[in-house]
């Protein structure tokens, strides 16, 4: 576990934010931390939407990922395909985030992309200069290095979370299998 984020990096929700609906239960990949503030996708929360049921003009059954609480309505990506995705930004270890929306289209419609190389988030999380560094001093976070490198992009499903509690073992083993909200237990 690191102290510092740093992007390319993950923030684990710890236990205790139990209770917020937008980040319990969370592992964000960070897209980008520094001095102004930090922005990331939350990978493990699944929507009830495929890339279909929100763009025209294409029959992607690609899933789209709730990315957090800012900008909803704003559909991002990241992706592990920058040589065919003009105007990608590295975040880190091969992952790639945004480019020529229009060519993702084109490559998704052609088969050439497909769910295993690109994420869709509808919003992101976004800290202000400090805020992400305060939520780190009160415990709300863990800073974890993504050992999965890119292929943490083809990651899927809501056990995410509780893999990484497995994977960090002793009393966060305990959380692992405790009901998403306690108080229905």
């Amino acid at each position: 576990m690191n102290s510092k984020p740093e992007k390319g990096q993950l923030l684990i929700a710890e236990p205790s934010i139990i209770g917020d609906l937008s980040f319990n239960r969370a592992v964000i990949l960070l897209a980008d931390h520094n001095s102004l503030g930090s922005v990331g996708f939350i990978l493990n929360k699944p929507l009830d939407y495929n890339l279909k049921d929100l763009i025209d003009g294409t029959e992607s059954t690609i899933r789209v990922f709730n990315g957090g609480p800012v900008e909803q309505d704003n559909l991002y990506f990241i992706h592990t395909s920058p040589e065919l995705i003009p105007n990608s930004i590295e975040i880190a270890n091969g992952i790639y985030w945004g480019g020529d929306f229009n060519i993702v289209l084109d490559l998704i419609n052609s088969g050439a992309i497909s769910g295993d190389n690109i994420k869709f988030f509808l919003g992101y999380s976004g800290w202000d200069e400090n805020q992400l560094d305060s939520e780190l001093e009160s415990k709300a976070w863990l800073v974890s290095n993504n050992t999965y490198k890119n292929a943490i992009v083809s990651k899927l499903g809501k056990t995410f979370w509780r893999d990484k509690m497995l994977e960090l073992g002793g009393d966060y083993c305990i959380w692992s299998n405790a009901p998403e909200n306690p108080s229905y237990n």
